[in-house]
């Protein structure tokens, strides 16, 4: 059975580290959302998370991944365990052995190289350890942060699909990233 394991040790990229989410993360969530009113537009996400949500989605994160269906992993600088950002694993297609990454770094971690490095973490996790062959990440199409890190984390730019994704009231292009194994070893 397919299946996203624990991280039996936070993985390590030097300047940045990525640990399984906890509990604890839930305040620094919460103040992430609020700083930036429209991340969780940008996210997909047709309102900010709740106290609430976040804790349900704690409580189901074993059984989630024993399934093989969704992970949150936590972003965090070098020598500190305060939640800086996250990054959720999902839309998982184990048939096809592939999944969507979706990173935010909260508004004052920003500029730091943390989401490129999380994202090139979590990638070589999914694709080496847990059998995964394809990882990408959708974004806005002009969100030139998130481009900017997908290409330092290795990601290949695919194209843009057109009016992909709503937000709020309008229709957005959205950006297609891809890491494969042979994008790692290119590296």
């Amino acid at each position: 059975m397919a299946r996203l394991p624990f991280l039996s040790e936070p993985l390590d990229g030097g300047d940045v580290r990525v640990r399984d989410a906890a509990e604890r993360d839930i305040p620094e969530v919460l103040i992430a959302f609020e700083d930036d009113p429209a991340m969780h537009l940008r996210l997909g996400h047709p309102r900010p998370p709740s106290g609430a949500q976040l804790g349900r989605l704690a409580e189901t994160e074993a059984t989630d991944r024993a399934a093989g269906s969704r992970a949150t992993l936590t972003i965090l600088e070098a020598d500190s365990d305060l939640c800086l950002g996250q990054v959720a694993v999902h839309d998982l297609d184990w048939d096809h052995a592939r999944a969507t990454l979706s990173p935010w770094v909260a508004p004052q971690a920003r500029g730091r190289g943390l989401a490129a490095g999380a994202v090139r973490l979590i990638g070589g996790w999914l694709l080496g350890r847990c059998g995964l062959v394809r990882v990408q990440v959708l974004c806005e199409a002009d969100n030139q942060a998130m481009l900017r890190a997908g290409a330092r984390a290795g990601l290949q730019h695919e194209g843009v699909l057109m009016a992909y994704r709503r937000l709020g009231s309008r229709r957005v292009d959205v950006a297609v990233l891809s890491l494969i194994a042979a994008d790692l070893k290119a590296a």
